[in-house]
């Protein structure tokens, strides 16, 4: 990826395009002052990064004369050099824009600098201040250009490396430290690899080595295993030179050694920590700071901890003072001395052990001590008594100690209960009916008090509320929580709030991801909206479409709309069409700063204005968004940059055709051609990493580089098989069998565990239990591999201490059966029980887990079904069942068969959403469930609210048709884009249709954003109206209602229509419809798919390279990009990177 500058072609051309200096000044040399000389010979040699640290020690000393700029061309012109003041512009900027892409070229530049050179560049690192130095003709932003340096992949590694190398010779050791810190914590932490330890310091001052171990302490999540355990020992190498332990016997560590060492005292061998004199941990406990330090040892063990407890208590503290239990801060989670333990101090540790949650691993544990704990704190006291001095304990108290508790009990406790995270949904339903049951009337105050409690709080209750309750509930503290409410809650407490006499300022009140949920019903009867009160909400596309079309008709700044962030999602491509050249390059940064909201189509969209108005300064990623074929216009001297601004995006979004993700990954390994050679490579690929070939990860990365790709790779979302095969020999190449591997190994490795087989990752089980454990952790929104599962599994069994029961159930003799501690730890690898397992359990034990086991997705159809029988056994039949235990189940009521749901009791609208979250009810379920709540609420469909209707969710497609037509249609309205995603029939999804057009009319009236609310209600259209649709609202399908469509319907859209979908309705296209479709259809759907141009100009085919156009300029800050400001255009060689 070689960038050589062709300096001599380049004086050449600028020369030509700005003609030569006429500025002569006699005695020119003799005129012109020596730092000055200086650097105008750099810029003869072509050393214009020296040259311009030259230059800013020359100003920092000296005022910069209007004649100054005349004398140095006059110099250069007696040198016959000819320069222009543009063109010397130019020069430097081109070079430094080449060193941004070079920065193994940059690291030389700077190891050539002279002392006084370096020195310069390092202070202007140092420098937080954005300072722009005036030279009359040029205008050198020095902060421009330490912000580009300090984020650009590569130029920051280039930056530590010297910094090690040169600084500590140059600048005093606390500038040197400083600057380390500004540039390691700009970066990913791949750079403290174990071996940088043999590059730092060894002699630094106290105040400089104490300072640079911040650093390090800062840095510790982002640093890998083995480079702690390096970082820890280069840490001890010097506290123990400065130690006056004489021999083994006496230990080096002092109490100011253990806050030095911070989140690093975890790496203190159990012996180091034994020899710890009594004083010296006592000074350190003593420390005002010792908790805060304590409180971030996530990662330390049960065997270090309580080593470091016995030596807390051989120091003559007094472990169960409570001003002592305060000061232990994550140690207080393995506190062991319980023998004789009062309630008080029982109830001092649950309250510290609040933070306990943080820990990396052994939660089990944790549960464990504080189920003893409660037991002590509850001794002699009644639950009710002692309810608010439990701290986050109460989380393990079962359903029938909840219900024990009395309405002032739970009244009394809420300043605690509110603050408690980790409830189940089933007990925080249990507590609100408790604190309500008291409270009588829903209000304001009493609401406030809720906090973690808000879940709990039933739909009904809240459109029980008096509105303007309500909306002080929704601009308080505790509106934090409304998140957590379900789809049925949330609409209720909207339902509320957008009232037909006062739309208006119920909608305005609604702020963050709540107003979301307005309907777009409800915007369009609002009048009042501007781009400032919008500033604070999140929306919908839908939303977004119709707020941007209405605000662009009213508003003489179009600039402000683009501005307010989340208005963005809702400007077309005709929007986008019609923006001058100049008004689209100005404002394209608000695009940029708002991409992860931007739809693959509006990117298209973007991209072809781009490359229309100013391709030559077009920001290369965007290319990706265009046909293939346009890659071609990037030449091999652009492939860095290319590479840059592609890594800083993520492909899968930005590129959804699998065919023209192919064409891109082609160009990266043109460019890249087929090998990655160092760790700058891999700091340029950014994103890209993710979609290495196999075959580059088998055999294209060096041992140099490999290290850094390894860190970037555990990061990847979606590796395919090859990828996932090509890691996995690479690691048992560089690692061997996991068998061997040490501990540091295994923490490193953990999200690449998943692709070993089960008998290479029993060794893991049985060495490293928790650390499997605390991988598996990591992984809690996935799921993993079976093999990685029953590895996890059998760790688990290895370590427990469980034995049989001594009264087993019948059939149950010699069965394990799961305890409790079992499924907490085992997470989604509960799903590897035996089915005697499950059917084994103690009652005691599906009570206390069975939200858990409800939420594990690897379960079968067997499994769920015992586990359905066992709820039976410990909550009677199904008709017995109160809220709390439907809401449970989770899964596990998946398992109750059509009988069974019948005679659950559904009158709750909150029980039938619980069930509703369910997607894989089979028609008769969900058709049972819906009948249900009809028959036990005593509704009929006509009575139901739109909260009603929300809330039975997916059991909606269960409605007989004929019924449809009586739902009300002021409920109906609201709740539009709700119905919208459900993947219902098509008989169903017709029938919702012609509902929606007594809202919005016929379907030649829809708009984009009418379109958008429909969602998959739109898959309801019939062959006659599909092809009535306007081409330009193909792409305002979602992407869901284009799967629904039926084949037979989709076939019908003309060729014309099928261009016009965008890349990601195309992407949606199923098998079954494309097999439908005429070559003529389908050649339209490779277009779109391609993100061909459908609209204005016409779609040219690429060239050989970009050229511009006569209307085209660059963008803001586009000629900018080392903070530089032209005083006229540049015609550069080279495209220049955005971002």
């Amino acid at each position: 990826m070689s960038q050589e500058p062709m300096t001599y072609s380049l004086f050449l051309f600028l020369f030509l395009s700005h003609g030569v200096s006429s500025y002569t000044v006699p005695n020119s040399r003799q005129d012109l002052h020596p730092l000055l000389q200086k650097m105008a010979e750099e810029i003869i040699d072509g050393s214009y990064l020296n040259a311009l640290l030259d230059l800013i020690r020359f100003q920092s000393s000296h005022m910069w004369t209007d004649d100054l700029s005349h004398r140095v061309l006059a110099y250069l012109n007696s040198r016959n050099v000819a320069f222009t003041i543009p063109s010397l512009q130019a020069a430097v900027e081109n070079h430094l824009e080449q060193r941004l892409h070079q920065p193994q070229k940059l690291l030389e530049d700077l190891r050539k600098t002279d002392a006084q050179q370096f020195r310069t560049a390092m202070k202007c690192l140092l420098e937080d201040k954005k300072d722009r130095l005036d030279l009359k003709d040029i205008i050198i932003d020095l902060g421009e250009i330490r912000e580009r340096a300090l984020q650009s992949p590569g130029v920051n590694r280039s930056l530590f490396l010297i910094t090690l190398e040169r600084c500590f010779q140059v600048l005093n050791s606390l500038e040197c430290v400083e600057i380390l810190g500004k540039v390691l914590r700009g970066s990913s932490g791949s750079f403290l690899q174990p071996d940088i330890t043999e590059r730092l310091p060894r002699d630094l001052r106290e105040d400089a080595f104490k300072n640079l171990s911040a650093v390090f302490k800062d840095l510790y999540d982002k640093t890998s295993a083995h480079s702690q355990r390096a970082l820890y020992s280069w840490m001890t190498g010097i506290l123990k030179t400065s130690s006056n332990a004489t021999d083994d016997s006496a230990s080096w560590v002092s109490a100011e050694h253990l806050w030095v060492l911070g989140r690093y005292m975890v790496h203190l061998s159990f012996e180091e920590i034994m020899k710890i004199s009594p004083i010296e941990i006592g000074l350190f406990i003593s420390y005002d700071n010792a908790t805060k330090q304590l409180d971030t040892v996530y990662d330390i063990t049960p065997e270090l901890a309580q080593a470091f407890l016995e030596r807390i208590s051989s120091s003559n503290f007094n472990m169960r003072n409570t001003s002592t239990i305060h000061r232990l801060g994550l140690l207080v989670c393995f506190y062991n001395d319980l023998e004789l333990l009062d309630a008080t101090v029982a109830q001092v540790l649950l309250h510290q052990m609040i933070k306990c949650s943080h820990l990396r691993g052994f939660q089990a544990g944790v549960q464990k001590l504080k189920a003893e704990l409660l037991d002590i704190a509850m001794e002699n006291q009644t639950l009710n008594e002692t309810l608010g001095s439990l701290s986050d304990a109460v989380v393990g108290l079962t359903y029938s100690q909840l219900e024990s508790l009395s309405p002032e009990a739970v009244h009394g406790a809420i300043s605690t209960l509110n603050q408690v995270s980790g409830w189940a949904k089933s007990q925080v339903i249990i507590l609100s009916a408790k604190y309500l049951a008291h409270e009588k009337v829903l209000s304001f105050y009493n609401v406030s008090q809720m906090g973690a409690l808000l879940a709990g709080v039933s739909t009904q209750a809240f459109c029980s509320m008096n509105r303007k309750d309500l909306s002080q509930v929704l601009r308080s503290a505790v509106s934090q929580y409304v998140s957590d409410l379900s789809p049925a809650q949330q609409q209720g407490i909207l339902s509320k709030m957008v009232q037909v006499e006062d739309t208006a300022s119920g909608i305005v009140e609604i702020q963050g991801a709540f107003f979301k949920e307005v309907s777009l019903f409800d915007l369009r009867r609002q009048p009042g909206f501007n781009s400032t009160v919008l500033k604070d909400k999140e929306l919908g596309r839908s939303q977004a479409l119709f707020l941007y079309e209405l605000l662009l008709k009213t508003t003489r700044r179009p600039e402000e709309l683009l501005s307010a962030g989340q208005l963005v999602k809702g400007v077309t491509c005709s929007h986008i069409d019609a923006m001058s050249p100049d008004f689209f390059l100005a404002h394209f940064q608000d695009f940029q700063s708002n991409f992860a909201l931007l739809s693959p189509y509006q990117v298209n969209c973007l991209a072809w204005k781009y490359w229309e108005v100013s391709r030559l300064s077009m920001p290369p990623f965007l290319l990706a968004a265009l046909p293939a074929r346009y890659l071609a216009s990037v030449p091999a001297s652009q492939c860095v940059p290319f590479l840059i601004s592609l890594g800083k995006s993520w492909l899968d979004s930005l590129v959804l055709d699998s065919h023209k993700k192919t064409s891109v990954l082609r160009k990266v390994k043109q460019c890249l051609d087929d090998s990655i050679a160092d760790e700058y490579t891999v700091d340029i690929m950014g994103n890209l990493l993710c979609h290495l070939p196999a075959a580059i990860i088998d055999r294209g990365i060096s041992p140099r580089a490999w290290a850094t790709a390894l860190h970037g790779l555990r990061d990847c979302p979606d590796l395919n098989p090859e990828q996932k095969a090509a890691v996995r020999l690479k690691l048992l190449g560089q690692y061997g069998l996991p068998q061997h591997w040490t501990a540091e190994t295994t923490k490193d490795l953990g999200p690449f565990l998943v692709l070993f087989s089960g008998d290479e990752l029993s060794s893991i089980a049985t060495k490293f239990p928790e650390i499997l454990l605390q991988a598996a952790s990591k992984m809690a929104r996935t799921l993993p591999p079976k093999e990685f599962l029953w590895a996890v599994f059998q760790s688990v069994g290895n370590s427990s201490d469980k034995i049989p029961s001594s009264d087993p159930m019948p059939g149950c003799h010699g069965v394990m059966a799961p305890t409790s501690d079992d499924i907490f730890k085992l997470a989604e690898a509960n799903a590897c029980w035996a089915l005697e397992d499950l059917r084994c359990m103690e009652e005691d034990t599906f009570i206390k887990t069975v939200e858990l086991l409800g939420a594990v997705q690897g379960f079968s159809r067997p499994q769920l079904m015992t586990l359905k029988e066992k709820a039976i056994q410990v909550w009677d039949m199904p008709s017995y069942w109160r809220e709390h235990h439907i809401v449970s189940l989770g899964r596990i009521a998946l398992a109750l068969n059509e009988s069974e749901l019948e005679q659950l009791d559904l009158s709750s609208i909150d029980a039938v959403a619980s069930l509703s979250r369910q997607t894989e009810w089979t028609p008769g379920q969900a058709e049972s469930i819906l009948q249900g709540y009809l028959d036990d609420s005593g509704y009929s469909i006509q009575d139901l609210k739109s909260f009603h209707l929300v809330g039975l969710g997916a059991t909606l497609c269960a409605i007989n048709i004929t019924e449809i037509p009586l739902i009300k249609i002021s409920e109906f309205r609201v709740v539009v884009a709700r119905i919208g995603t459900l993947l219902c029939s098509t008989h169903v999804l017709a029938e919702f249709k012609r509902k929606a057009e007594v809202v919005f009319g016929d379907p030649t009236e829809w708009t984009s954003s009418v379109l958008q609310e429909l969602g998959t209600i739109a898959a309801g259209l019939t062959k006659a109206e599909l092809r009535m649709l306007d081409k330009d609202l193909m792409p305002y399908f979602q992407p869901s209602a284009i799967k629904c469509l039926p084949d037979e319907i989709f076939k019908e859209l003309s060729a014309e229509q099928i261009a016009s979908l965008g890349p990601e309705n195309a992407a949606a296209v199923t098998h079954a419809q494309r097999r439908r479709l005429s070559p003529l259809q389908l050649q339209s759907l490779q277009q779109a798919l391609d993100g061909a141009k459908t609209h204005s100009w016409q779609d040219a085919p690429a060239s050989a390279g970009p050229t511009r156009t006569s209307s085209s300029r660059s963008p803001a800050g586009a000629l900018q990009s080392w903070g530089l400001w032209l005083g006229c255009p540049l015609l550069v060689l080279m495209a220049k990177l955005l971002w």
